[in-house]
């Protein structure tokens, strides 16, 4: 379409393309609500609060519009499907632009990985935009299966859909100016780059922003949120299946801070979207919490496109993208019609998408291993014990007096102490790591998995040598995932072939496999909620304070293996 021809339909002079009846607007800059029309031509809103033809209509009367929601920050990789997938699971929930970071699938597979997802991206339904993992590997503590230096990332700088640089998890490379990450930061310099700085404050966070981080997720308290919104950040409500911050960060999203707060999930399966929603569990949520109703949907949808420089979305007005959500009723935040760039998304949207084969296959490549591996050989009774906080990534360092018998520290459900191993998967060294973590309340048997953040080697807890062994060998077999395993028979598994991170099944099945894992890891006396995810994070040595990597027990605080 011509720019002349969109203005002349904008002054009713010729028909739109569609045009949306009988709704009113919420305005995400006045708050107010306009009466009129909305009339779209190719993909773009060019008229509102007037009355348009079209060649065709929508009959939305009684309803409310608000512009498209956006997630300001996830891995794809961490809903366990492909981005087709995970298209057509949350775009029907008035999500139009997610904001990924494939630093998942890039820490198995490099520069591919990315790749793929940018491929994807213009392809799919909603919009996918990419930032650039800037950390892969996320640590020096660690073996991953790729590594990516600033000139790899310089080489995929220029795709449409780059936004920037992700979150930069190595602070204390940043602050302690590492050449490495100064090299990517000044490549990176002017353009977006997310933060990642959980429990930074005072001086180190001064110098942390200083390198031209713009936005920042890792908040876990209003007090922390609000010191990094006084030092310039945007800070970005996460709710995911593992990190609620939202609750705690509720009493800081007001009319005044909302037009510099978003919302992100960064990690959150199928079964949690499923059960309680997306972004739209978040709205909803909020708002029952009594956070402002404008402020609220100012955080979703402009404050992020502001946030992350996305001009055209964002308001519902002329001249924007048309991302738009139909809400019967904007406390409830249940869409009854959602458009991405002016398409009805709807199965025929989603089937008309052009699919993309997968890449990072049989990337699982890790060694045979037997019961005698799972031994922790000690010749002290101190321990240091990783001690999970159900519903945050950050664990606690707790200390415990264990009795080593015949030179090894064996699990103790009565006092549930479970063993915890990570196992190189890459086919790099066959390094095997073993410790002590609480709070999973297991009594028999053990879970393992690929999805092990952000290295992705595979990690397991249990309580049985041989079922350790049991679960890890099984993940080799099925290309990766997920295993739960007790008395020598695996109870239930979920394959993720892609990377050993993503399932080629629709999200439905997926959601349907959680399920039966999640009630054969509670059969073994798990208590958490989210086991999986838990157990993902457990491996994250950029998170504090105490997690395990194929290197060893990691001491976040003093970023070194113990």
């Amino acid at each position: 379409m011509s720019l002349e021809t969109r203005i002349a339909q904008a002054r009713g002079e010729g028909p739109a393309d569609l045009v949306l009846r009988g709704a009113e607007v919420l305005c995400t800059v006045t708050g107010e609500m306009i009466a009129g029309d909305v009339a779209i031509s190719d993909g773009i809103i060019i008229g509102i609060g007037a009355s348009y033809e079209g060649r065709e209509s929508i009959d939305l009367s009684g309803q409310v519009l608000v512009p498209g929601f956006i997630d300001t920050h996830l891995h794809i990789e961490s809903s366990l499907v492909t981005p087709f997938e995970f298209d057509r699971c949350v775009a029907p929930r008035g999500v139009t632009t997610a904001i990924c970071d494939p630093h998942e699938i890039a820490n198995v597979a490099g520069a591919a990985g990315i790749r793929y997802f940018l491929d994807a991206s213009t392809r799919t339904v909603m919009d996918i935009r990419v930032n650039l993992s800037s950390c892969v590997p996320s640590t020096h503590m660690e073996t991953a299966g790729a590594a990516l230096d600033a000139q790899a990332l310089i080489a995929l700088a220029d795709h449409p859909q780059i936004t920037g640089l992700a979150e930069f998890m190595n602070f204390p490379g940043v602050i302690h100016r590492d050449p490495g990450c100064m090299e990517k930061l000044r490549a990176f310099a002017g353009r977006h780059i997310d933060g990642h700085a959980p429990l930074l404050s005072g001086r180190d966070l001064n110098a942390y922003v200083s390198a031209g981080i713009r936005t920042e997720h890792e908040s876990t308290s209003a007090a922390e949120a609000r010191e990094k919104l006084q030092k310039g950040l945007r800070c970005l409500i996460r709710e995911g299946s593992v990190s609620k911050d939202m609750v705690a960060l509720a009493p800081l999203l007001t009319p005044i801070t909302a037009p510099y707060m978003c919302l992100c999930t960064d990690d959150r399966n199928p079964l949690d979207i499923a059960e309680h929603g997306h972004l739209d569990h978040m709205i909803r949520s909020l708002i029952a919490m009594g956070c402002d109703t404008l402020a609220v949907y100012r955080a979703a949808s402009l404050s992020a496109a502001e946030a992350f420089g996305l001009k055209d979305r964002g308001q519902i007005a002329p001249g924007k993208r048309a991302d738009i959500v139909a809400l019967p009723d904007l406390a409830e935040c249940r869409a009854s019609l959602v458009l991405c760039a002016g398409q009805v998304v709807s199965d025929a949207a989603f089937g008309a998408r052009t699919l993309i084969p997968p890449v990072a296959r049989n990337s699982v490549r890790a060694p045979q291993v037997t019961a005698t591996d799972f031994r922790h050989a000690a010749n002290t009774p101190k321990t240091s014990v990783i001690g999970i906080i159900e519903g945050q990534i950050i664990t606690e360092h707790l200390r415990e007096e264990i009795a080593p018998d015949g030179g090894d520290k064996r699990p103790d459900p009565a006092r549930d102490l479970a063993r915890v191993a990570v196992v190189e998967r890459h086919g790099k060294n066959g390094n095997i790591a073993t410790g002590f973590v609480r709070g999973f309340g297991m009594t028999r048997g053990a879970i393992a998995a690929t999805v092990a953040h952000d290295h992705h080697n595979i990690v397991a807890v249990g309580v049985d040598y041989d079922d350790l062994a049991l679960a890890v060998n099984r993940l080799s077999e099925i290309e990766g995932g997920f295993v739960v395993a007790a008395s020598g028979q695996v109870l239930a598994e979920l394959a993720l072939p892609v990377a050993g991170l993503m399932s080629l099944e629709p999200y439905e099945s997926v959601h349907a496999g959680l399920v039966v894992l999640r009630n054969s890891a509670k059969s073994l006396g798990v208590t958490l909620q989210e086991p999986f995810l838990q157990l993902a994070f457990i491996a994250l040595p950029v998170i504090p304070h105490l997690k395990i990597t194929d290197f060893g027990m990691v001491d976040v605080d003093r970023f070194e293996v113990i």
